[in-house]
C-alpha cells in the first residue's frame, strides 16, 4: 500500500511541474505610458528647475563678488583681503553643499513619486498572477532575474497594460530614468 502511494506521488509530482503556468511581462513596456509617471516626470523636471535657478543665481553672486575682490584685491590691507578670501571660500563651499543637497533631495523626490507608481504596477501583477493563476510572472526588465524562457510562458505585458487602464498603442513621451537627471 505505502509503494502504492509513493509511486502515485512520483507520477503526480512531474505532472503538477507540467500544470504550472509562468508568465512574464516587460515594466519599462508599461511604467513610461502611465499617467501618473508623465506627471511624476513633469514635477520633478519643476523641481529639479527651481534647485538649477538656486544653484544659478548662487553661482552668480559668488562670480561678482570674486570679479569685485580681484579688481580690489592689490589695493586692500592684508587682513581685508585674508577676510574677503574667508567670505569667498565659505560661499564657495556653501554652494557646493546646496548642489549636494539638492543632488540628495531630487533623488528622494524621484522615490517618493514613483514608490505608488510601482505599487500601482505590483497590484495590477499581482491581480493578473491571481486572475490567470500564474505561478510565476517575471520582469523581464530587471536585472536580477538571469533566464527567462520567454517560448515557455505567456507575456502578460498587454495584460497589465490593459488592468491598468492604458491603451495598448501608448506611445511613451522619453523613456524612464532610473534616478533624475544630474
Amino acid at each position: 500500500m505505502l509503494k502504492k502511494i509513493a509511486l502515485l506521488l512520483l507520477l503526480i509530482a512531474p505532472m503538477s511541474v507540467f500544470a504550472q503556468k509562468f508568465a512574464h511581462f516587460k515594466s519599462m513596456d508599461i511604467i513610461p505610458v502611465m499617467p501618473e509617471y508623465a506627471k511624476a516626470q513633469t514635477d520633478i523636471q519643476a523641481l529639479q528647475k527651481q534647485y538649477e535657478d538656486e544653484i544659478k543665481r548662487a553661482s552668480d553672486e559668488f562670480n561678482k563678488k570674486f570679479a569685485e575682490y580681484q579688481q580690489e584685491q592689490k589695493t586692500l590691507p592684508q587682513n581685508i583681503q585674508e577676510r574677503r578670501q574667508k567670505e569667498l571660500q565659505e560661499l564657495s563651499d556653501k554652494g557646493m553643499q546646496f548642489q549636494q543637497d539638492a543632488q540628495q533631495q531630487l533623488q528622494k523626490a524621484y522615490a517618493d513619486m514613483m514608490e505608488p507608481i510601482y505599487k500601482k504596477l505590483e497590484d495590477a501583477v499581482k491581480s493578473i498572477g491571481t486572475t490567470g493563476g500564474y505561478t510565476y510572472i517575471f520582469d523581464l526588465n530587471r536585472t536580477d532575474i538571469p533566464y527567462v524562457n520567454e517560448t515557455m510562458s505567456k507575456d502578460v505585458t498587454n495584460d497589465i497594460k490593459t488592468k491598468l487602464g492604458i491603451s495598448l498603442t501608448a506611445v511613451p513621451a522619453t523613456a524612464p530614468a532610473a534616478t533624475p537627471a544630474q
